[in-house]
C-alpha cells in the first residue's frame, strides 16, 4: 500500500479508501445489496491487513448502521491513531428549517449522532454530503469550525458541489477565520470524468485532496462486457447514472478489459490505476473480501503515458446525473439564501 497526505491537512491516508456504504441494516436503509454485521468486520478487517488506513462512511448509509459497524469493527480491529475515518452529514430536513434549527444547531447534531454511532470522540474527516442550497453559507462554514474548534472533527471535506462553490465556500472561511475544506468527494472514474473541466484544475492549484466516489462506476469497470453483479441489477442509483451512456461507455471499458488481459491483472486495478495517476485516494466500496484485495492491488499498478491515452481516448463528455443534475435545478433557489448581513453568500 503507499499512502499520501490528504491535501493540505496533516493526514496521511492510504492510497485506497474504504467506502462503507455497502455495510449496514438491508432493511433499515434504501441498499437491498448491503452486508450484514459479520461480512461488514470480515472486509474492514483484510483491509486493515492490507495496509488500508482510511475508511468513508455517512450518517445516511443505512440509518447510521453503517457508521455502527465500522467504529465497532475499528475497536476491535485497530488502534485510533492509526486509521483515519471519514464520515458525511445531510443537509437540514424541511422539518428542522421549520422549527428555526440554524446550520450550526444543525450540523452539531448530526456530529453528534455520528460520533455516538462511530463509539469515537472525534473524526478526523467530516464532509457536507452535499451543497445546502436552503442554508446560508456563512452558517456551515460556521457551525463545522465550531466543531472543529470543539475537538470533535480535524478536518472538514465536501461531497457533491462545484468547482465554483467549493472556491467560494474556502475564500469565505479563509475571510473568517474558519476552518477550510480540504477534500472534495465528487463522482469521478474512467466513465465519468466531468470533474476534470474545472473541479481537478481547482484541486491542483489549491492542494485540496479529491477522494471521488463511484470509482468502478457501480462495478461496470470492474466487470466485462455482458457480465453482472447483484449490486448491479439491484443499484437503481447507479443505473440512473450510468445506463444511459452504457453505449459510449463500452468503448472504454472493452479497453480496460484489454489492458487487463494484456497485463495478467484484473479490471478493477486497471480502472483504479488510471484514477490512481488523477486522485489523492479514490473511495472504493466492498462488499465482499476480493473487493478490497484488488483495490489494494491497484496501488502498485504503474500504468504507462500510452496506457493512459489509449484509455482515455474513446471518452465523450456526459451529462450530470443523479446529485449533480439536481444541484443545477437546486442553483436557481440560490438567490434566497442570505446572510445575516443581508449579502448573499
Amino acid at each position: 500500500m503507499e499512502y499520501t497526505k490528504l491535501g493540505m491537512s496533516d493526514l496521511t491516508v492510504s492510497r485506497i479508501c474504504m467506502g462503507c456504504m455497502g455495510f449496514g441494516e438491508a432493511g433499515n436503509g434504501q441498499h437491498a445489496w448491503t452486508v450484514d454485521e459479520e461480512h461488514s468486520r470480515q472486509i474492514i478487517r483484510r483491509g486493515l491487513e492490507l495496509g488500508v488506513n482510511f475508511f468513508d462512511t455517512a450518517i445516511a448509509y443505512q440509518s447510521g448502521t453503517s457508521e455502527q459497524y465500522l467504529g465497532r469493527a475499528l475497536r476491535d480491529f485497530a488502534e485510533r491513531e492509526d486509521v483515519v475515518v471519514a464520515t458525511k452529514f445531510l443537509t437540514r430536513t424541511q422539518e428542522e428549517i421549520k422549527e428555526g434549527i440554524t446550520g450550526q444547531q444543525h450540523i452539531e447534531r448530526m456530529i453528534n449522532r455520528s460520533l455516538a454511532n462511530l463509539g469515537m470522540d472525534f473524526v478526523d474527516l467530516y464532509i457536507c454530503h452535499m451543497w445546502d442550497y436552503e442554508t446560508p453559507l456563512y452558517d456551515i462554514m460556521e457551525g463545522l469550525n465550531n466543531v472543529v474548534k470543539a475537538g470533535k472533527v480535524r478536518y472538514i471535506g465536501i461531497s457533491n458541489c462545484y468547482a465554483y462553490q467549493l472556491a467560494k465556500a474556502n475564500a469565505l472561511a479563509e475571510k473568517e477565520g474558519f476552518a477550510k475544506f480540504v477534500s472534495i468527494q465528487g463522482h469521478y472514474n474512467l466513465i465519468f470524468r466531468e470533474e476534470e473541466r474545472e473541479m481537478a484544475k481547482l484541486c491542483a492549484e489549491d492542494n485540496i485532496a479529491m477522494t471521488p466516489y463511484s470509482a468502478l462506476a457501480g462495478g461496470r469497470l470492474a466487470k466485462h462486457p455482458g457480465e453482472t453483479s447483484k449490486r448491479m441489477q439491484e443499484d437503481s442509483y447507479a443505473r440512473l447514472k450510468y445506463d444511459g451512456t452504457a453505449g459510449q461507455d463500452g468503448a472504454i471499458i472493452d479497453r480496460v478489459a484489454e489492458l487487463a488481459a494484456q497485463k495478467d491483472v484484473s479490471m478493477t486495478e486497471i480502472s483504479l490505476a488510471w484514477l490512481l495517476t488523477k486522485v489523492t485516494s479514490p473511495v472504493v466500496g466492498a462488499t465482499k473480501l476480493h473487493h478490497i484485495e484488488g483495490a489494494a492491488k491497484a496501488a502498485a499498478l504503474k500504468l504507462s503515458a500510452d496506457d493512459i491515452s489509449y484509455l482515455e481516448e474513446p471518452y465523450v463528455p456526459h451529462k450530470l446525473v443523479g446529485v449533480m443534475a439536481q444541484n443545477t435545478l437546486d442553483s436557481a433557489k440560490e438567490s434566497h439564501v442570505w446572510s445575516a448581513g443581508n449579502q448573499k453568500i
